[in-house]
């Protein structure tokens, strides 16, 4: 994923967290936070309670795969932050994709495309 798409720094992830709203399920949360840019950003948060350093990696290169395969899919202009459960360890890729795009349609940012 591209640096212009990812969010890092500690001041962005408190704005979006005070600022933002947010939608649920069992596996992950979203925060989303319009922004003024012409593309979305996402920062991942996955705690320490979840595994240990392999499993959380690769929680995260599951999450970061599913928005580059739905980046033309979900909604511009918006900050994001997805925050990882602990039922999210257990899941193979597709079963992340699904639980995402789940979240994702209940939050109003992704978009079907034909």
């Amino acid at each position: 994923m591209k640096k212009k798409y990812r969010i890092k720094k500690n001041e962005e992830f408190q704005r979006i967290f005070k600022k933002g709203k947010s939608a649920a399920n069992r596996q992950f949360i979203i925060y989303r936070l319009e922004n003024e840019r012409d593309h979305f950003r996402i920062g991942l948060s996955v705690s320490k309670k979840i595994g240990n350093a392999v499993v959380r990696n690769r929680i995260k290169r599951y999450i970061r795969q599913v928005f580059h395969e739905l980046e033309q899919e979900i909604r511009p202009s918006y900050d994001l932050i997805i925050i990882a459960r602990k039922p999210a360890k257990d899941m193979d890729y597709h079963e992340v994709k699904q639980s995402l795009i789940h979240v994702l349609k209940i939050s109003g940012i992704f978009i079907r495309r034909k």
